[in-house]
């Protein structure tokens, strides 16, 4: 069999390789971070939660999770060690004790915080995760390539893997029901919540009305909303009766969360060679190598 010349194999590599090269340079997209004047916010206020778990069915069920009856959401023992969200269960409710035996207990529900600066968008090198101008902060699967830099980078350590999957696993985090907010519709927990617990609106005036209760019930609470100023301020807010760190809020300073990672990232992803076109390369040269050896 007649082998092609050199001058042919390089061209069909280097235009191979070209076409590769040139599909890393479509695919990639830098992170869409909209802060809107009119974002939405929720404040949730933990003097007023009382642990019903409500808002988990509610969230399992708006987003097609496996939901067990409503009845079962008053077993108590699951407040015996804390939770994290995982990817069925969007949102949790942990209980914490109070100061005294006499006092009732504490319930904190979390979720994704939904931050004006998130780390998650900055940190995917492929522009999955991105914050749309209502507030939420939403994952494209279709982007992902399932590098997970976004476990790493949130310092509410929020979004979760679907480790169980071996075929086509994926991210799974609090969208701040953004199927339903687009309907004008309240978020599944804020609709459901029994007690009023979670406020939602544009982020300002949630502000306010936080500030307001500060001011009015000065007694009941800590004198600080987190998530006003926290990793650059969040989408969710919190009022407290307790010191946050009892509440295990991360201690975290009024700068953004993203800084020289986004810079680095997406630095890194701007240059990078996929395996293609590289075995392409590589090809040419064992071919070139070979062929000199030969007398080609």
């Amino acid at each position: 069999m007649k082998l092609p010349s050199r001058r042919a194999f390089l061209k069909t590599a280097a235009v191979a390789g070209g076409a590769v090269a040139g599909l890393s340079a479509t695919a990639k997209a830098g992170p869409k971070n909209v802060l809107s004047p009119d974002r939405k916010g929720v404040l949730v206020d933990t003097t007023v939660c009382i642990g019903c778990r409500t808002c988990e069915f509610a969230c399992r069920t708006a987003h097609g999770l496996a939901t067990p009856p409503l009845e079962s959401y008053g077993d108590k023992s699951v407040f015996s060690a804390m939770r994290r969200p995982d990817t069925g269960a969007l949102t949790v409710v942990n209980q914490y004790p109070n100061a005294t035996k006499s006092e009732l207990p504490y319930f904190v529900k979390v979720q994704c915080m939904h931050c004006d600066h998130p780390a998650c968008v900055s940190a995917c090198i492929v522009g999955a995760f991105s914050k749309q101008e209502n507030g939420s902060v939403i994952w494209d699967t279709d982007r992902c390539i399932g590098c997970r830099y976004c476990m790493t980078a949130c310092p509410f350590q929020i979004p979760s893997f679907e480790y169980n999957k071996a075929i086509n696993p994926e991210i799974r985090k609090c969208d701040f029901c953004i199927t339903r907010t687009r309907a004008n519709a309240l978020p599944a927990c804020v609709e459901t919540c029994p007690v009023e617990a979670l406020t939602y609106g544009p982020r300002e005036e949630v502000l306010r009305i936080a500030k307001q209760r500060l001011v009015t019930y000065p007694e009941r609470y800590v004198n600080r909303i987190y998530g006003e100023y926290e990793a650059g301020g969040t989408g969710w807010m919190y009022l407290a009766g307790r010191e946050f760190a009892d509440l295990k809020f991360p201690k975290l300073g009024q700068n953004p969360a993203p800084g020289v990672s986004e810079a680095i990232q997406h630095g890194i992803f701007a240059y990078f060679v996929p395996p293609v076109a590289l075995y392409a390369i590589l090809g040419a040269i064992m071919w070139m190598t070979k062929n000199r050896k030969e007398g080609v």
